[in-house]
């Protein structure tokens, strides 16, 4: 029996991609069983039997004839001196030019040959045709069309890895070889190694290719030589105030490193602040050249400018900044304050003023500051997810963007975008000069007023003690006063005291004794009324 089911479709759907949906299992035929089938059905006897199925092959040999290679070169020298004439001899030289003047063509051949010489050496002095008048010029293709980008692909992950399954790791370094399949090549030691989660790792450019350096949220970069994992062969502390002390240190989130400056890197902090460092310090405490402070929350990109290395881009919080190593106090160059948080940025490999940055609502704008400094040159909704990273193909064409969710969507920008623009390098060069100047002036006019501002509160301190000093100098004065008299006084006193104890005493008369008596019944008195 077949089966046929029939799909009704318009004429003008004809062409049209299939579309498929879930729905629900429905029946579309039941055959039940035939119990007279049943009863004709036979149980068939098996026979083994053998078949011999190989091919008959045979053995030839044939005897080929030898073919003899054997390698011959030919020198053609055209002009120059004879074989038999050695040009480093000059008495040989002057013999063969007289042998050739004598000869007969030689007056009719130097005549022809310099006519056509005097023909070329005029045209050489008249025009120089080895002169290259564009030599300097880059070829630009010059386009007009608004910036724009379209989607080529999207990468997306079918089974995503529930939360449970990693929920707090030091995730120490570790290598892994593709030759071998999944498993790790070498792990580093847990007691040698981060103590929180790895978020940075770069390879560097050595003559073995095995070394690498690493940075964590413990505060700590550590270089390793995948040989032996076993323990760094260097750490460096992020404490600032360099003295080395892992409690002070501030947790490193990503990491620069610029293979033309193989000395320098560059790590971005939990804090919002960029540390500049030099490996090949002497001592642990110069290694930490200094800092840039000027976001909100941590860094999560950081990178040199491809074109001008003293220049860097950092993102974070909800602005990107561009830096100077000359100005170390606030940034030359910045975004407005975006309504989402950012998470990732990088240049363009092929154009030194154009950046690209991911946000939270899923989001990628594209920056050209040549062009526009206030607002985005394009700005695209890539997914309705958070974008975590994104990364730029080497011409500069092709943008692959993260998202929370594991999906890659791989981006394709318009030519303007990828194409270096006439007298494009000149321009952000100017610009970043320009600003780095304005933030210089702008440096100096704070310092200075800084400077007044402590000058007044050191002169006011200054009045203030004065015055202490004033009201102090009053007070020991007028105490001083106080003790001096006391003293005159209780001198005097004693005086009287000694003066009448050494006269002598007259007898007492009838009113000096009435006058005791009265006495003592006033203090009797005084004595008896209650206070």
């Amino acid at each position: 029996m077949e089966i046929v089911y029939m799909y009704v479709k318009m004429r003008s759907e004809f062409g049209k991609q299939c579309t498929f949906t879930d729905r629900q299992a429905e029946l579309n035929i039941d055959i039940p069983p035939n119990p007279q089938l049943a009863e004709l059905f036979v149980e068939r006897n098996p026979v083994d039997k053998g078949i011999q199925c190989s091919i008959s092959m045979s053995e030839h040999e044939a005897n080929t004839e030898w073919f003899e290679m054997e390698t011959r070169g030919v020198n053609h020298i055209e002009g120059g001196w004879p074989k038999d004439v050695n040009p480093l001899e000059l008495e040989q030289t002057i013999r063969f030019r007289k042998k050739v003047e004598k000869d007969e063509n030689y007056i009719n051949v130097i005549t022809q040959l310099g006519s056509i010489m005097e023909h070329c050496i005029k045209q050489n002095n008249a025009i120089d045709i080895y002169q290259e008048y564009f030599d300097d010029e880059e070829a630009v293709e010059v386009t007009e069309e608004a910036p724009s980008a379209k989607t080529i692909n999207v990468f997306r992950r079918m089974k995503a890895v529930p939360p449970f399954t990693c929920p707090s790791s030091s995730s120490p370094p570790a290598c892994w070889d593709t030759r071998k399949g999944s498993l790790v090549a070498e792990l580093s030691t847990i007691e040698f190694s981060h103590r929180d989660p790895v978020y940075g790792t770069i390879w560097l450019q050595s003559k073995t290719g095995t070394e690498c350096f690493s940075a964590s949220t413990d505060g700590q970069v550590m270089w390793w030589d995948i040989r032996k994992l076993s323990e760094p062969t260097e750490v460096v502390i992020m404490d600032i105030t360099r003295k080395e002390q892992l409690e002070n240190a501030l947790g490193a989130i990503s990491l620069e490193f610029e293979p033309t400056l193989p000395t320098k890197f560059m790590v971005g902090t939990e804090q919002g602040v960029v540390i500049s460092c030099n490996r090949k310090a002497k001592t642990s405490a110069e290694k930490i050249v200094c800092t840039f402070p000027g976001h909100h929350g941590p860094i999560y990109a950081l990178q040199r400018n491809p074109f001008y290395p003293k220049n860097f881009l950092t993102v974070g919080d909800w602005t990107a900044r561009i830096w100077s190593e000359e100005s170390r106090e606030s940034s030359i160059m910045w975004t407005k304050y975006h309504m989402a948080y950012l998470t990732d940025g990088a240049w363009s490999p092929v154009r030194p003023a154009v950046f690209f940055t991911t946000k939270m609502d899923g989001t990628l704008d594209i920056w050209d500051f040549v062009f526009k400094q206030s607002d985005p040159a394009l700005s695209l909704k890539v997914c309705d997810e958070a974008l975590f990273c994104l990364r730029v193909q080497d011409n500069g064409c092709l943008i692959a963007c993260g998202s929370q969710l594991g999906t890659t969507t791989l981006l394709e920008v318009s030519n303007g975008l990828c194409t270096p623009q006439r007298n494009e390098k000149n321009a952000a060069s100017s610009i970043f000069e320009r600003e780095t100047r304005r933030e210089k002036i702008l440096e100096a006019r704070h310092r200075e007023m800084r400077l007044k501002e402590k000058s007044k509160t050191e002169g006011k301190d200054d009045e203030l003690r004065e015055e202490a000093s004033s009201v102090n100098l009053e007070e020991l004065v007028s105490k001083a006063e106080e003790e001096f008299f006391n003293i005159i006084f209780t001198e005097l006193k004693k005086k009287e005291v000694a003066a009448m104890k050494s006269k002598p005493k007259r007898p007492k008369t009838e009113a000096d004794e009435e006058m005791e008596g009265e006495d003592e019944v006033e203090e009797e008195a005084s004595e008896e009324t209650p206070t």
